[in-house]
């Protein structure tokens, strides 16, 4: 092994990382566009049409959470912790499983009739990626720290929002659904979105956890 070979395992490969995860958190917004424009046509066409356009997004992440993995592995120094960078990648990864868990649930069950409540969790979906991705992008520098705080913050409140919009809907279910197959296939559908917005505020919560290390390294430096 040459020296340069040992020399360049020990830089900092933050061109490989940062891009990596700004391609994730950006097929997030893709993903949850496509998934608001499923609940909201009337074309069931059209809607199929754009279930496979997320199926196929959801590889595209798949591939660039395997990608991170491996840069991780190359690499010994990295831009910031090694365990908040493996679990930011699954976070990020986990939302795209989860929009691509409603659809295809939506598809399997056969969900002909998209109700409100599927409508605004899709909503919110779209909200809280959008804010992931906008925190993702500060991570290069960590200079607009303050910005990266307020996008996890405006998560967590969509994340209690889609809380509410969930409970208020599996209420509704068992109050007015008198079909018990009905009213399973919906609190399913119901439940993969609300996860994800579970899984945007877990993505929040390591990008806090690498907020805190960097004050603390700056306190110290």
């Amino acid at each position: 092994m040459s020296l340069n070979t040992i020399f360049q395992y020990f830089i900092p490969k933050d061109k490989n990382f940062f891009p990596l995860f700004e391609q994730a958190s950006n097929n997030l917004i893709n993903m949850a566009e496509l998934l608001n424009k499923a609940v909201n046509t009337k074309n069931a066409d059209d809607r199929l049409e754009f279930f496979k356009e997320i199926e196929n997004m959801e590889h595209i992440g798949d591939d660039i959470t395997h990608q991170i993995y491996l840069e991780l592995s190359k690499n010994f120094i990295t831009p910031f912790d090694r365990e908040d960078i493996h679990q930011l990648a699954t976070a990020i990864d986990d939302v795209a499983d989860y929009i691509h868990g409603s659809a295809n649930r939506m598809l399997l069950y056969k969900v002909d009739i998209i109700t409100e409540p599927i409508q605004k969790l899709a909503e919110l979906i779209l909200q809280a990626v959008t804010d992931l991705d906008k925190a993702v992008r500060e991570l290069r520098n960590l200079k607009n720290i303050r910005a990266i705080a307020d996008s996890c913050v405006r998560i967590n409140s969509i994340e209690n929002q889609a809380d509410y919009v969930f409970d208020r809907a599996v209420g509704d279910l068992f109050a007015y659904e008198k079909d018990a197959v009905q009213l399973i296939k919906y609190k399913e559908v119901l439940a993969a979105l609300e996860t994800a917005t579970d899984m945007c505020e877990d993505a929040a919560n390591v990008l806090e956890s690498i907020l805190v290390k960097h004050a603390k390294q700056e306190l110290w430096a």
